[in-house]
């Protein structure tokens, strides 16, 4: 059984960053794809940053230069700094994992972190 464990979500101000992480607990194999998006009120679930197998990473146009997805060397970690935060970044991020798998790959969310930006 794989659990997506989030943590790091918390209120701050404007201006200030956060360091989201989303541990992938149990033993998964072949993860291909990690990502994180976010859902703010009354709004439908958005990509923030994405981040291939391969180390190509993707990024909404809103988080561009201020926000930067990584992963732990074992691959089980993602991980979403956030700097220079805004008020339009409040929301519930969720972390997600794409592992291969037959006869489709497996798709991992976690339970969601809260984010919210407030002065």
């Amino acid at each position: 059984q794989v659990e997506l464990v989030e943590s790091g979500g918390a209120m701050v101000q404007p201006g200030e960053s956060l360091r989201l992480s989303c541990l992938a607990s149990g033993t998964v194999y072949g993860i291909y794809h990690m990502g994180w998006y976010r859902q703010a009120p009354g709004q439908q679930r958005e990509v923030v940053a994405t981040l291939t197998e391969a180390g190509n990473t993707n990024y909404a146009d809103s988080v561009k230069g201020r926000f930067t997805i990584s992963r732990d060397h074992a691959k089980t970690t993602v991980y979403l700094q956030m700097n220079g935060l805004k008020s339009e970044d409040t929301a519930v991020y969720f972390c997600n994992m794409k592992a291969r798998g037959h006869p489709k790959p497996y798709d991992y969310w976690g339970q969601g972190t809260e984010v919210t930006v407030s002065s």
